[in-house]
């Protein structure tokens, strides 16, 4: 009778082991094979971290085999598996391999295909049509998108700071590490400008290409700052003149939860200039949208504390914006549109299945945790950001309307807000590092589509990944034409790009605006998350004892700072970009695509290392070696 040897590798994960019983059989091209206990006589079966053998006879010959159901039953308590892969032996010596990476809880039964990638078109036998069908009617009942964007969305603390100096006794001081640096710093021109370019929310800064008439600024009120002898306007003409306008904070409610804790919000705008070192500095900051005398323009030339409380309210503002739209909406919850468009519509056996489930990777758990601990009712924004209590849900609200295909695209991102000139600006280093990273995953991409696709007409005609697309379009961005994102892909080119936005966005664009908050947000006056007093309306009036009674309380501080902790940690045994140990892919040409991508990622951490070499501000965030794989944290 024909004999197959059966390989079942446990995940070596905690608690991946169990003790229920584990029955195997097989589903091949002449017939099914009965159930079969796999049990080794005076032998813990199926031990976290074990690949365990087990020979499986059958009565007479299946044929290929197409499938192997596995079916998990309680032994005393229900006792969770976690399954790597089978690896069949056949009767004629060939090796099959079955991934699954995957959890079996409770009494459950899962069907695995063997290890090869392949297009609905690709199978014509009856029962793996079906198979394909039901893993995906399974997969729609469980992930929905019905309102995915808005949906479910301490009176001993409430004393202040005595004075900045205060806010150390809860700074973790790390030597030489960008916090300290921001520390010593923070209250300068030249630092406050770098952090539009290289901290942790460096994709709001645009070229000034005119001068907006919301800000009626004036060559005589910045003339101090100008170094080249030109007119305000001749150096925006010059491209020498850069904004970053909070316009979407204009109307947000502020957070009212504590009704002992009055909070406030601007809308500032913010003008600055590229001095003749090439460095990015403020020149001109207005409070609010609306020009008018209860609106003044603060400026370089103002008294200290006018200046400094100008420039704290625009950190402020920075840190909402970073927080709710640059980290939470476009990394989060689009890579968690994507995640569930690719769960709802690409089987297991799909190639882009393949190739996307490294990257949305905990990302479904990581937000579902957010909306029930963060930005809930009475969660943390409630309680110490002053855009909790409904302004953070305004705020996604409107930010969708800007949310665009195109804005996802990194190059067309950078260029966009015409900040793509390496030579005009030569310390835009979240851009350089970028556009690096970006190349190196599109080539990667690339091969990968060529290998499953040879030519347009196969793209156009595969109706799963059309359906991953419109489903994207339809349920992650309502449908709305303005948006950019297709409804269909029509070419592998188009496709590549589509596919390198996914992993972009999950892994290098999070890692850029996720782990730098604590370098650039723990100290407090740098990045609070709430103002207790409005915004000044009159120049020559603010005091150091008023900026301090502005910031944000000792509750409020201690708050603030264990969340930009929590949320710049790795995880333990993170996954970096190009690291796919969970084999879905079994053939050879994209093990080697793989092989490839992994050695152009290390020649990006090379010259990024060397660049960093001598710097007193590194940055780092987008090497490859600290960028994970999916957004996890």
């Amino acid at each position: 009778m024909p004999s197959y040897t059966v390989t079942v590798a446990t995940g070596s994960q905690w608690f991946a082991g169990t003790d229920d019983y584990i029955y195997l059989s097989l589903v091949g091209s002449a017939g099914c094979s009965e159930k079969h206990l796999l049990d080794k006589a005076f032998y813990n079966d199926f031990e976290r971290g074990a690949v365990d053998s087990y020979d499986v006879t059958v009565d007479e010959e299946l044929g290929e085999i197409h499938l192997v159901r596995i079916e998990k039953r309680k032994y005393w308590l229900h006792d969770d598996w976690y399954l790597k892969y089978i690896t069949l032996k056949t009767p004629h010596g060939d090796y099959i391999e079955f991934p699954c990476y995957r959890w079996i809880t409770g009494e459950g039964e899962i069907v695995l295909r063997d290890g090869r990638a392949k297009l609905a078109r690709d199978d014509q036998i009856h029962i793996l049509k079906q198979h394909r069908r039901k893993e995906l009617e399974s997969r729609q009942k469980q992930y929905r998108m019905e309102n995915l964007f808005i949906n479910r969305f301490m009176h001993m603390f409430q004393s202040s700071w005595s004075d900045f100096a205060d806010f150390e006794k809860i700074f973790v001081r790390i030597s030489n590490t960008i916090s300290e640096r921001v520390m010593n710093h923070w209250q300068e021109d030249l630092m406050f400008g770098y952090q539009f370019l290289n901290g942790c929310n460096p994709v709001m800064i645009r070229r000034c290409t005119e001068l907006p008439q919301k800000l009626p600024v004036t060559t005589e009120m910045v003339e101090c700052s100008l170094e080249r002898q030109l007119t305000l306007e001749q150096e925006v003409q010059q491209g020498n003149i850069f904004i970053v306008d909070f316009e979407l904070l204009d109307g947000i409610d502020p957070n009212k939860t504590d009704p002992c804790t009055h909070q406030f919000l601007a809308a500032p705008v913010c003008l600055l200039y590229k001095n003749r070192a090439n460095k990015i500095v403020p020149i001109a900051i207005q409070l609010n949208q609306t020009p008018g005398e209860e609106n003044p323009i603060f400026l370089p030339s103002d008294a200290k504390y006018d200046w400094l409380l100008a420039k704290i309210w625009v950190r402020s503002s920075d840190f909402h914006v970073h927080q709710t739209i640059t980290h939470l909406l476009r990394t989060h919850l689009v890579s968690e549109v994507f995640g569930i468009a690719m769960y709802r519509q690409l089987p297991a056996v799909h190639p882009i299945f393949k190739l996307l489930v490294a990257h949305v990777r905990f990302t479904i758990a990581i937000n579902t945790k957010a909306r029930e601990q963060l930005i809930c009712e009475y969660g943390l924004f409630d309680k110490a950001n002053a855009t909790g209590g409904g302004g953070h849900v305004q705020m996604v609200q409107k930010a969708m309307q800007d949310l665009t295909y195109a804005s996802l695209c990194f190059p067309e991102a950078i260029k966009a807000r015409g900040m793509d000139s390496t030579q005009d600006i030569p310390y835009y280093f979240y851009r350089d590092d970028g556009l690096l990273v970006w190349e190196a995953i599109r080539t990667f991409v690339a091969e990968v589509v060529g290998i499953y696709y040879e030519d347009d007409q196969v793209v156009e005609e595969d109706q799963e990944l059309q359906d991953f697309v419109r489903d994207v379009y339809m349920y992650g961005m309502r449908g709305r034409k303005a948006s950019g994102f297709p409804k269909s892909i029509k070419s592998r080119e188009k496709l590549s790009e589509y596919l390198t936005v996914v992993i972009f966005t999950a892994s290098a664009q999070h890692a850029a605006v996720n782990f730098g908050q604590y370098d650039w947000c723990s100290w407090i006056p740098n990045a609070p998350p709430t103002m207790r007093a409005p915004p000044p309306t009159a120049k020559g009036l603010v005091t150091i004892e008023q900026i301090v009674e502005t910031l944000p309380d000792r509750g409020r501080s201690c708050w603030h700072l264990g969340a930009v902790w929590a949320l710049s940690q790795f995880q333990e045994n993170e996954l970096f970009l190009g690291m796919y140990p969970e084999e879905h892919f079994i053939e050879k040409p994209v093990k080697e695509a793989m092989a490839r991508f992994r050695k152009a990622l290390e020649a990006i951490v090379s010259v990024i290392a060397e660049r960093n070499k001598h710097k007193k501000l590194p940055y780092y965030y987008l090497s490859p070696d600290r960028i994970p794989n999916s957004v996890a944290i």
